[in-house]
Parts: structure tokens; sequence; C-alpha cells
């Protein structure tokens, strides 16, 4: 399992839905993409990196080889995938708070869904149905989304400061510089590791002592 890269962690959940519901589920999507601000919530929420949904339908899951049986299955599925920051739960919450509602439209019509309100049986829905990440690469594992936000702030004012202080005396450009430094000053982040990486450093620590022992 390596759901976690630094400060990232990576989402997979495969839920079985009807598959004469599928085209439902569809349009649903359709009419979200096509009015984004039925999605509101969700993009405000700045701890995900990504999110998308995905319908399979029952007889379109790959075969590697011709001589491999066809698959015979009872139910479509529909696959989630998301990247976010933080840990499990807050994420997890952090959805069922910013669009409750929309969370309910995409999932009604998958099998055995609960409803994102109360939370413990929508925990217990993805939990049961989430598949752990066997490779998971992140480009800038110790940046969060808003490290990202903030480094390109960061890049686009010092080009501008480049171009308007580079040729100023001495006492100009130290003032354009601090005033550079005031505005800039809440987009320097932490790249340190967080608790995130902790709690992955430590799976892998327990995975190495049992390995050990056996």
């Amino acid at each position: 399992m390596s759901n976690i890269a630094g400060k990232a962690y990576a989402m997979n959940v495969i839920t079985p839905i009807r598959w004469y519901m599928v085209w439902i589920n569809r349009l649903i999507f359709k009419i979200a993409l096509s009015n984004p601000s039925t999605l509101k919530g969700l993009i405000t929420l700045s701890l995900i990196h990504y999110a998308r949904w995905v319908i399979i339908p029952r007889d379109s899951f790959p075969r590697l080889d011709p001589s491999q049986p066809k698959e015979e299955l009872n139910y479509s599925y529909m696959l989630f995938f998301s990247n976010f920051n933080g840990s499990w739960d807050q994420y997890v919450d952090s959805f069922t708070f910013a669009i409750p509602s929309g969370l309910d439209l995409f999932w009604k019509w998958n099998v055995r869904y609960p409803k994102s309100v109360p939370l413990t049986p929508f925990h217990d829905y993805i939990r049961h149905n989430q598949i752990d990440t066997a490779h998971y690469y992140n480009a800038y594992p110790m940046a969060a989304s808003n490290d990202v936000k903030s480094a390109k702030i960061v890049k686009k004012a010092l080009i501008d400061f480049n171009a308007t202080s580079a040729d100023k005396a001495p006492e100009d450009f130290l003032n354009d510089y601090n005033k550079l430094l005031n505005n800039l000053q809440h987009h320097f982040g932490d790249m340190r590791p967080t608790p995130i990486v902790s709690l992955s450093a430590d799976a892998v620590r327990k995975r190495h002592l049992q390995s050990q022992i056996d």
C-alpha cells in the first residue's frame, strides 16, 4: 500500500452501480460539467488536487489478451479517483460538508449507498469500497496545493519586481525589495514533512519490523 506521498494522499474508490441506471449517472455528470456552479463547494476546497468520477460499463472491462475470458458482471462500476492533502477523515468530512447533496446525486444509484449524512455510514461505505493504491508517484510530494498556488504568485511577483526595480537606485531598490517581502510573506510555505508523512514512515517502519519477525 502506498496511498501517501509526502503531503498528498491518493484515493481510489470503486462502487457497483446497476447497469440500467448508468445513463442517469452519465446525464448527471454531463449537467454538472456544463454548470460548474453546481460544484462550487467542491472547487473551493483547497486541499483537493484532483477529483474525477468515471463509469465503467459492465461489458467494458479490459482484457489483457484475447485468450482471457470476458468478464460476466452483474453490475457496472463507478470509479472515483482523487489526490488531496491532509488525512483521510479530513478529506471525506470536508467533501460531505462541502457538497452533501452533490455526493448523494453522484452516488445515489450506486448499490447500498447510504447517503453522505450521517457521517459514520458514509465513512464505512467509502472504506469498504476503497482500493489501496499500489504505486503512487507525486512530482512535488512536499508541496500542498496551496504551496503550488503560492509558488506561482511568488514567481510572477519576482518577474515583475525584476522588470520594474532592477535598474533603480540602491535606496529605491531596497524599498521595493522590502515591499516585495512584505507582500509575499504569506506565500512562503513550509516544505518540511507533515504528520501525514510521519504516518507513512511509521507504516513502513512497522512493515520492516514485521518482516524481520517473519
